[in-house]
């Protein structure tokens, strides 16, 4: 299912919610609409939480089926309630935003390019899957510019034709170029999607719908 939504005001709507394709972590405060929204669309149980003590999850945690990497700042209680239902880690990395910083699917990862060893191996084993470093159209922040599941990846225009056959290679899946909320570039900031669905900012055009429809293969 494809639906549009808004979370406090903002179309800016993967800031605050990071989802797999059973889960969606979402901030403590949104409104019953978004979660109904973000429910209806993605069919997926959603759990409130903060991390780090803030609203902005998405940007906190990126995660899979398999696991959940979590910023090194979020809280333990934060973490407790995560792992009642995924194993989750913490990265102890300068690049600790986990869900700006990695691009993840069920068959693979794609990390920000400063990212340490140590970050990297923890990872690829909570993750379940092998992890490579690059930049996706010039942007080091590559979960940001993305979104991806198991079935389609969209990406941001500027995305080189090497750039997408190396993202298709290591997450398994078609890529598409995309934009939402007219016009900007980062997916992953504007949109909410796993197999089943997507969840994107109320300004996103009908063109651009068809796009992310197309990129995710969600027919």
């Amino acid at each position: 299912m494809m639906r549009r939504s808004r979370y406090a005001g903002t179309p800016n709507i993967g800031v605050y919610a990071a989802v797999n394709e059973s889960l969606g972590f979402v901030a403590c405060d949104a409104a019953s609409e978004f979660i109904g929204d973000l429910e209806k669309a993605l069919e997926i149980e959603t759990i409130m939480t903060t991390v780090a003590g803030s609203y902005v999850v998405g940007s906190l945690v990126a995660m899979n089926s398999y696991g959940a990497v979590v910023s090194a700042f979020a809280e333990e209680q934060e973490l407790d309630v995560i792992r009642r239902h995924i194993p989750a880690v913490t990265v102890r990395d300068l690049m600790s935003a986990a869900g700006n910083n990695i691009l993840v699917n069920d068959h693979g990862a794609i990390v920000n390019p400063g990212m340490g060893s140590k970050a990297m191996a923890t990872v690829t084993d909570v993750l379940g899957v092998e992890a490579v470093k690059m930049t996706i159209g010039g942007c080091d922040t590559v979960g940001s510019v993305c979104c991806a599941t198991n079935i389609g990846c969209v990406c941001t225009p500027d995305a080189t034709d090497g750039e997408m056959e190396l993202i298709a290679d290591v997450l398994k899946v078609d890529v598409k170029r995309a934009s939402v909320n007219h016009g900007v570039k980062y997916l992953g900031a504007g949109l909410l999607a796993n197999s089943k669905g997507a969840l994107m900012g109320d300004e996103t055009t009908p063109i651009e719908m068809g796009k992310i429809e197309d990129g995710l293969n969600l027919f």
